[in-house]
């Protein structure tokens, strides 16, 4: 029975970076990288999954390379991207 009540699974953003959760911050980079480079939206124009597999990579970049970020994201389980990027 569905109580009108939808649980927000958090991202992983280890997994969307395909690194490890101890990874350093090179490892981190270079898979950044390796990533982009696959799923950038001028390789694959027109297709909006990969517009979207593209804008996650970046989040999650965004989120562990910095180390404030990365700190409340693995205390927090989660990360609120949106109070850092809006307005």
């Amino acid at each position: 029975m569905d109580d009108g009540k939808h649980k927000i699974i958090p991202k992983d953003y280890y997994k969307v970076l395909e690194v490890e959760y101890d990874a350093t911050d090179d490892n981190i980079r270079f898979n950044y990288r390796k990533l982009a480079l696959k799923w950038h939206p001028d390789k694959h124009k027109g297709d909006i999954a990969v517009t979207a597999k593209f804008q996650e990579i970046n989040e999650a970049y965004t989120v562990l390379s910095d180390p404030d970020k990365r700190l409340e994201y693995d205390l927090n389980g989660n990360y609120e991207i949106d109070k850092y990027t809006l307005g």
